[in-house]
């Protein structure tokens, strides 16, 4: 007898339904659970009944509109991702300066660590060949909106442009995930944003121009 944690992927016999058919609050429900049984646990020993009884939904629920746990994974973390992208495109609107611009998307960034210490735990957890499939890592509205304000500051003669363009890209993303996970990981009581000022002060003059 198969046991629950092998039922059959539900998406090679038919078409998922769309989650615009499920109610918020179910959806809210599911997110939820996904983050905290995915930072709890081991990604391969994570099953969908535990993510049911977490949630509280049933499995049928499960299968009926993700058709698989990779599938779960990927599509619940692609929405929590996507509200902080929405909130770093936002706050790239109508902000001139290089520094600025910067500072509020880290501001942004370090907000999500304190809001969703989960979520980071159980990025930080999953391996590059699995984290290419969440589509919010493929955005490339989101990542062509950062380059660009990154490009804007080298042209400028403000960021350091004795190295390509990339390799700010993930001093920037490498700062944000490292203090984040570790903040995280030393349960500290204190918010990470408590000490913004004196945290932006390093990255900037890890990335800007150096003096002559």
């Amino acid at each position: 007898m198969q046991s629950t944690n092998q039922m059959p992927n539900m998406t090679e016999s038919r078409a998922l339904a769309p989650l615009s058919d499920m109610r918020p609050a179910t959806l809210e429900k599911i997110e939820k659970a996904v983050r905290k049984v995915f930072a709890g646990f081991d990604a391969n020993e994570v099953t969908m009944v535990q993510i049911a009884k977490s949630a509280n939904v049933s499995l049928q629920t499960l299968y009926k509109y993700f058709g698989d746990k990779q599938t779960l994974f990927n599509t619940v973390m692609d929405i929590v991702l996507g509200r902080l992208a929405a909130r770093i495109m936002d706050h790239l609107q109508g902000i001139d300066s290089v520094q600025d611009r910067l500072r509020k998307t880290l501001w942004v960034c370090f907000d999500f660590v304190d809001s969703h210490p989960d979520a980071v735990m159980v990025l930080s957890s999953v391996s590059v060949s699995r984290i290419r499939h969440i589509a919010i890592y493929e955005n490339k509205e989101l990542i062509g909106a950062f380059l660009e304000v990154l490009e804007d500051g080298q042209k400028r003669g403000v960021l350091n442009d004795t190295v390509p363009l990339y390799i700010l890209f993930d001093v920037f993303m490498g700062f944000i995930s490292r203090l984040g996970l570790m903040h995280i990981m030393r349960q500290t009581n204190a918010p990470i944003n408590k000490e913004f000022d004196a945290l932006f002060v390093i990255l900037w003059r890890a990335i800007s121009k150096p003096e002559a």
